[in-house]
């Protein structure tokens, strides 16, 4: 079933995506788990580099995003480019913040030397919501990418284009191919996506059915 882009105010389609085959999905898993092991090995000040310049994106592109999700969703363009740039906040404050937050935690025991230490666990797949595209996908994307994992997103099956858009903000700013990527899937396929051994972690925010 193609996923379809459609106005709310007058339920016309603006655009139809044709969903990801299942191999189509499992070839971009294995990029993706490909580019994790380069991405995971990127100093913080690149990856911080990289960061900033989506929030430079996200900041130029405010009233494009915010006309979008008023388009896709409903979101009054006002809010949208409040959240736009909430989404460059995000990034700003992972982007100067990471390493420290990261940093080793040495601490006291009866051995010769004990740490803390925080390491890249790999893919992190993001099922995410229609009511806030940007601001909820960002809040994961940002800390994730920036420990050195990639991220993978479903998005909510109304808001393809704004999917799209937060993809390509991704690669505009410099980031690695495949360091972040959206699949463009239904929802009875997620399980299997959930089940891959590449797939480390998990971040949901929607219902039982998403």
């Amino acid at each position: 079933m193609a996923i379809q882009s459609i106005n709310p105010a007058n339920g016309k389609i603006l655009k139809e995506f044709t969903p990801l085959t299942d191999e189509e999905v499992k070839g971009i898993i294995n990029n993706c788990n490909d580019a994790f092991q380069e991405w995971r090995v990127v100093d913080f000040e690149q990856r911080k580099k990289l960061m900033l310049n989506a929030a430079s994106i996200l900041k130029e592109k405010k009233v494009e995003l915010g006309k979008l999700m008023a388009l896709e969703m409903g979101k009054p363009i006002t809010q949208g480019i409040a959240e736009a740039e909430k989404c460059a906040w995000v990034c700003e404050y992972y982007a100067e913040n990471a390493e420290q937050i990261l940093a080793k935690e040495f601490i006291k025991t009866d051995a010769g030397e004990s740490f803390v230490q925080f390491d890249p666990l790999g893919i992190v797949l993001a099922v995410m919501p229609w009511n806030f595209p940007f601001w909820q996908v960002f809040r994961f994307a940002a800390p994730a990418l920036m420990a050195g994992n990639v991220g993978i997103l479903k998005h909510a099956s109304n808001v393809p284009q704004c999917a799209e858009a937060i993809e390509n903000i991704f690669k505009e700013a410099g980031f690695p191919e495949n360091v972040f990527r959206n699949l463009l899937i239904n929802s009875s396929q997620v399980e299997a996506v959930l089940n891959n051994k590449f797939v480390k972690a998990a971040t949901l925010t929607g219902s039982e059915f998403a």
